[in-house]
């Protein structure tokens, strides 16, 4: 039981660990030390209840609709294009007053912000319902996979927290409006290209 907790621990940090849409989301957000509890709450909740559908047989789902995965796709190519894009025009014009003296988006749309990453990215699904659903059929016995799904789930907990609260420690670099035009230009890079990812 402890061995199949730490393989769904290991199983899920492994997955979350590569700098996505919705990792970059939080680091940003992180930076700016804004909304970051709640942030992080809301996206270790999120794959919490996605890693419990794959384990519980996600792929009923995708087997009764099967053009979903496509659909996914190009809705979340479109938002990461529209996300991007506001990061460009946001390093473009160089207006970050507000952010340098603390000030950012409000809670409700930082919230909503961090949300649509979530659930309108393909590759979430494909992540925690896919792998480690699949991963998860290893474990027959109940309480094995019940110990898999936890570890699983904890391990975004730890990754979202540690991300979002850990990027204060770069907080001395992001101290001009220069350090912020490059991230937000570097954000927009990863936004486009995953974006043109998902649809090609």
């Amino acid at each position: 039981m402890i061995w199949a907790g730490l393989t769904g621990f290991a199983t899920g940090f492994s997955l979350i660990l590569a700098i996505g849409a919705q990792n970059a989301f939080v680091l940003r957000q992180g930076l700016a030390r804004a909304h970051v509890f709640w942030m992080c709450l809301l996206c270790a909740k999120s794959d919490a209840l996605l890693i419990t559908a794959g384990v519980l047989g996600f792929e009923a789902i995708t087997r009764a609709i099967p053009d979903l995965p496509q659909i996914m796709a190009w809705a979340g190519a479109a938002f990461l294009f529209v996300y991007g894009l506001t990061r460009f025009i946001a390093a473009w014009r160089g207006q970050y007053e507000m952010t340098l003296s603390g000030k950012t988006l409000g809670l409700t749309a930082t919230l909503a912000t961090a949300a649509a990453f979530t659930w309108l990215n393909p590759h979430v699904y494909l992540d925690t319902l896919g792998l480690v659903g699949a991963y998860s059929t290893n474990y027959p016995q109940p309480h094995e996979k019940t110990a898999f799904a936890v570890g699983a789930v904890l391990a975004s907990y730890v990754f979202f927290f540690s991300l979002g609260y850990g990027a204060r420690l770069l907080g001395p670099v992001m101290q001009s409006a220069r350090a912020w035009r490059i991230l937000d230009t570097l954000i927009g890079v990863v936004m486009w290209v995953l974006a043109i990812k998902l649809i090609s």
